[in-house]
């Protein structure tokens, strides 16, 4: 098993995206890149922590690989908006990759390079590759928030 960690924006909806993919093992919401230990929601939503949402993605290398986890991340979100999803402002939304190794740089830095290469963005790519920092879970409420929260029909 691999661990995989992205931000793109608020994680409730990429944890979604990625949970539902085929060797994705398990997900965790979470805040990843600032400076504060054990950061709150409110802390991270601050802006003063230089935290991220992020999800840390558990996946069986055999099935998905991390190209296409990579293929993904760049679908479901806007890697040229800066610090901002949608309604969603500030640093914490910001579009980042956190690598766990080198063939995952590598891997993050080509996927970024065929991108703006692609030309199919009219603005520049802003995504942020950095190497993991300290992983710290969100709270419970927050873990899988989409699937507890839909509307029964």
């Amino acid at each position: 098993m691999e661990k995989a960690t992205f931000g793109a924006g608020c994680f409730w909806g990429i944890e979604e995206k990625f949970r539902k993919i085929n060797g994705v093992i398990s997900t965790r919401v979470g805040y990843s890149g600032g400076t504060l230990k054990n950061p709150t929601y409110k802390n991270v939503c601050s802006s003063e922590t230089g935290h991220a949402e992020v999800v840390e993605i558990v996946y069986d290398p055999s099935i998905v690989s991390y190209e296409e986890l990579l293929n993904i991340f760049w679908n479901i979100h806007d890697p040229t908006s800066l610090n901002r999803q949608g309604w969603d402002i500030g640093t914490q939304y910001r579009s980042v990759i956190f690598y766990h190794n080198e063939e995952q740089k590598k891997n993050a830095l080509l996927a970024k390079k065929k991108l703006e290469k692609a030309g199919t963005r009219k603005k520049p790519i802003v995504t942020e590759i950095k190497p993991v920092s300290e992983f710290f879970i969100a709270e419970e409420y927050h873990q899988r928030y989409v699937e507890k929260n839909q509307r029964t029909r």
